[in-house]
């Protein structure tokens, strides 16, 4: 049964080829279809990236990020450490700072990659 197998698959795997080169004689060449027209942009005059404002002191630089004139976060990179944020996590207005209770425990938010 093995050896009756084996040399069916053989056979179907040699003349593939075979029937394959025969049909494309026959075959025209498929001509690309043309490409879409490119979709207008947004109109609905919402501001799709954030504005940011950027504020450079002496010891410190200041980012503030805002969308339709809300400010949502505020980047703070110190001369000397690690930039830190302030975010307003609830959407009222005031940037949230973390206490250190257990009960406020805020969830870590750091850069792992970023583009420029």
């Amino acid at each position: 049964m093995r050896k009756i197998f084996g040399a069916g698959l053989i056979l179907l795997l040699i003349g593939s080829p075979l029937a394959a080169e025969e049909g494309e004689e026959a075959m025209e060449p498929m001509i690309a279809p043309e490409p879409p027209e490119i979709p207008p942009p947004v109109q609905s005059g919402e501001a799709l990236e954030p504005e940011v404002t950027i504020i450079k002191k002496e010891k410190e630089v200041i980012e503030e990020y805002r969308i339709e004139g809300r400010l949502y976060m505020v980047k703070i990179t110190p001369a000397a450490g690690p930039p830190y944020y302030l975010l307003d996590t609830d959407g009222d207005g005031e940037l949230d700072t973390r206490e250190d209770s257990p009960t406020n425990s805020a969830i870590q938010q750091w850069t792992i990659f970023s583009w420029d």
